[in-house]
């Protein structure tokens, strides 16, 4: 089957996947927090940012392949940490794996995943991130990083942009709780997307299974709030260093806006930061993290890691050209395995690869790197493409 002539776009994957995930599921998955002006800003933002188009350079031999703190990728976009990726779309974390895998570019697994990182390591050659929601027990701390190492993930990932969990309203008036109950007005919505239904029933109702390892029988928490909270602390600095000194691999800070932070983590030896919003979920007023890449690529020599908005090729060279080194979608993965299963993010990755190589053609540039500083505000020659990029 031609995909391309029926989804051609995120947008048509997105639209398909909310016809066949549960209005409850979809909520979950797609929703901000408070009146989800975030959201928004991310979207306005990306749309702000212009090229000049560059002609008469001939055929171009466009080379998209990408390196990242000593990897190399086909892509310079990989897939982000979703807390239950597996409630979304059955056995979602095996099933990115492999697609990653085969797309030669990166999976991040979550610590509150519906898999632990021993089920997912065997779709995975050496590309996987493991994403850590800080434990307060170091002992807690320290299996972890253990269990992640000897699965065979190369890279650690602190989340520090959830010091306390958001309110989600979209979410909460949605009827989801976890673990989720199933009411009738969830089982009416879930009768409804038979292809969910019956995967779900074959995996079996989707839980934090690395959280349950260490969190037994848990109680204090609302029905919107998950076992995970009793274990989480909010990191501090001296965090961040404990969590240097015991990972040897590679080491990357994800949730930071603020570019004073840039110096102290790069005193501090992480690896790359990760600039986010967190997708608009944490925070109604943050900045969108486009909007802060010209200074956080000012203010640090390290990679950075740029997600929250993204849509297409065009987002991720937007990106790339105000300073990012890499590009990770969180949301648009899920979409295209809602829309079209397995199938759906090897179709995905297609896309991008696509959209990054003919809008490259369009401003007369070989590889995303070559976009770096090439943005358009009416400046002169800032549309000039034929330099090195820098």
């Amino acid at each position: 089957m031609d995909f391309h002539s029926n989804y051609p776009a995120l947008y048509d994957l997105k639209t398909r996947a909310r016809a066949r995930i549960p209005r409850f599921v979809w909520e979950y998955l797609d929703s901000a927090t408070g009146t989800e002006a975030t959201l928004r800003r991310n979207r306005a933002a990306l749309d702000r940012v212009l090229f000049m188009p560059s002609v008469l350079h001939g055929e171009l031999d466009v080379d998209l392949t990408t390196e990242l703190c000593g990897s190399r990728y086909s892509l310079p976009v990989g897939i982000s940490p979703v807390g239950m990726s597996g409630l979304i779309w059955p056995d979602a974390e095996r099933k990115l794996a492999r697609a990653a895998t085969k797309a030669q570019i990166p999976y991040s697994i979550s610590t509150v995943a519906t898999r632990t990182p021993e089920e997912v390591a065997p779709y995975l050659d050496g590309n996987g991130w493991f994403q850590m929601y800080p434990p307060r027990d170091e002992g807690i701390r320290t299996d972890m990083l253990n269990r992640a190492k000897d699965a065979g993930f190369s890279t650690l990932i602190l989340t520090v942009d959830v010091p306390v969990p958001s309110r989600r309203e979209r979410q909460v008036r949605s009827g989801l709780t976890t673990p989720p109950k199933l009411t009738p007005r969830l089982l009416t919505q879930i009768a409804r997307c038979p292809a969910w239904a019956l995967g779900t029933a074959r995996q079996g109702m989707p839980r934090m299974r690395l959280i349950d390892d260490y969190a037994g029988k848990v109680t204090g928490l609302s029905s919107t709030q998950h076992a995970g909270y009793l274990l989480r602390t909010s990191p501090d600095w001296a965090y961040v260093t404990w969590l240097r000194d015991a990972w040897d691999g590679a080491f990357f800070v994800k949730g930071v806006l603020n570019p004073a932070d840039a110096a102290r983590l790069e005193a501090t030896g992480v690896d790359a930061i990760w600039v986010s919003n967190h997708a608009g979920r944490q925070f109604d007023a943050a900045p969108a993290p486009i909007e802060i890449l010209p200074e956080m690529r000012a203010a640090t020599s390290l990679p950075l890691i740029m997600d929250s908005g993204i849509e297409g090729g065009l987002d991720v060279l937007r990106a790339i050209a105000l300073g990012a080194d890499f590009v990770m979608l969180g949301r648009a993965w899920h979409y295209a395995l809602g829309a079209l299963g397995q199938a759906g993010p090897a179709h995905l990755a297609d896309i991008l690869s696509k959209d990054i190589a003919s809008n490259l053609g369009q401003l007369g540039a070989t590889t995303p790197k070559q976009v770096r500083g090439k943005t358009w505000d009416g400046a002169e020659n800032k549309s000039d493409l034929s330099n090195t990029a820098r």
